[in-house]
């Protein structure tokens, strides 16, 4: 996998960089292809090598809004790395998709047995999270906030 110096993969140092990856399998989906819906079981995530994943929430009685649309080095899935390992949002191939693609358990397993790794993913990953709340936040704003005076929704 290229080198990318952004998201997850950025955040790591070189050598905590290579052991992650040595982890990873390379696999493609098609455009429109689920990979994961909110709830689920995270048991594998993905780092974008080439195309876009839009991240939903799941909204009874209406379609998913689009919170964000990850592309090439973005990390897809975080719920892999704490328990109960599910889902917090869904996400959709939105072109064809190439990515790294993690068993999850095997990560852990390998954060575990070296704390100094395991501590630089979840740092990361920690990244990450905090990055897709404040866009998440702001999406939903956007969405269902009150409408600005004077404008038209």
């Amino acid at each position: 996998m290229t080198d990318v110096g952004h998201g997850l993969l950025g955040a790591l140092a070189p050598n905590h960089r290579a052991r992650l990856l040595a982890l990873a399998h390379e696999a493609s989906f098609p455009a429109g292809t689920r990979l994961f819906d909110e709830g689920g079981t995270a048991d594998r995530f993905w780092i974008v090598r080439a195309g876009l994943v839009a991240l939903d929430v799941h909204v009874p009685g209406r379609p998913g809004p689009v919170v964000e649309t990850l592309g090439e080095g973005e990390l897809v899935g975080w719920s892999w790395l704490f328990e109960p390992y599910r889902w917090h949002l869904g996400a959709q191939a939105r072109t064809d998709l190439r990515v790294a693609e993690f068993d999850a358990r095997r990560v852990r397993e390998a954060c575990a047995g070296d704390p100094a790794f395991g501590l630089a993913v979840t740092h990361g990953v920690a990244r990450v999270i905090a990055r897709r709340l404040e866009a998440t936040r702001t999406r939903l704003l956007d969405l269902y906030g009150p409408p600005t005076p004077g404008t038209a929704r």
